[in-house]
């Protein structure tokens, strides 16, 4: 058995430091006061204690003053450990969150865009079916012996969509400058819109030499069939020269 307790290698591992702090202050030059010389007692007192321990305990009693030490240092970079770990996932899932409500934002927008372009082709559709629908026929018309142009006009206002109409004249203006009899002898093209040949447009009524109405249906007919509409129509008169 030793001569001292587990805490007596405790106390004199203590104290060794504290005779070592106590040494350095006085080779500094300082001027302890009372409780120091009373520290410094303690301190030579517990060293006498560490001196009559064996050379082979003192240095158990530093190992485990050492152990201690690199244990509570251990404990700490765990701690600081955790609390980086922490704080880092704490900002991540915050980032996480912003982003998730970013997207969520963004997706939203354009489901109202999407929405809001639907019911916009849905509006212009229903606009242009009603439009169509409540223009009048060829056969709305009576056939006269001839037609001024601004008859012939007024005719083709009445039987051409509102939205469509500026369109449609451009291409008469240009292929006809609005002469129902407009006749192209090297080609054969004939009338308002110049159908080639002329006698296409027969499907539209078997009066189509002499009735504009009869050339401006089949004319609208055409461009809607073939280009969408006549503003299509125009699109490629325009790239083309031709339709």
């Amino acid at each position: 058995m030793s001569r001292i307790s587990v805490r007596g290698f405790a106390v004199a591992s203590a104290t060794a430091v504290t005779t070592v702090g106590a040494v350095v202050g006085v080779a500094s030059g300082s001027t302890p006061g009372a409780s120091n010389d009373n520290d410094f007692e303690a301190a030579a007192s517990d060293a006498t204690l560490l001196a009559d321990i064996p050379a082979g305990q003192q240095a158990q009693v530093q190992t485990a003053s050492l152990t201690q030490q690199a244990d509570a240092q251990a404990m700490a970079a765990d701690t600081a450990a955790k609390k980086s770990a922490a704080e880092a996932a704490r900002k991540q899932a915050a980032e996480s969150a912003i982003a998730k409500q970013k997207a969520a934002e963004k997706a939203e927008a354009a489901e109202k865009a999407e929405k809001a372009a639907a019911k916009k082709e849905r509006e212009e559709a229903a606009e242009t079916k009603a439009s169509r629908s409540s223009a009048r026929d060829a056969s709305d018309f009576a056939p006269q012996s001839s037609y001024s142009v601004s008859q012939v006009q007024a005719m083709a206002r009445q039987m051409v969509p509102g939205d469509q109409f500026q369109c449609f004249s451009n291409i008469v203006n240009h292929e006809s400058t609005w002469n129902y009899k407009a006749s192209n002898p090297s080609s054969g093209a004939y009338g308002l819109v110049q159908a080639l040949p002329g006698s296409k447009m027969s499907s539209a009524g078997s009066d189509w030499q002499t009735n504009p109405a009869t050339q401006i249906k089949w004319g609208l007919g055409y461009m809607n069939d073939r280009y969408g509409s006549p503003c299509g129509a125009w699109n490629f008169w325009q790239a083309n020269n031709w339709y």
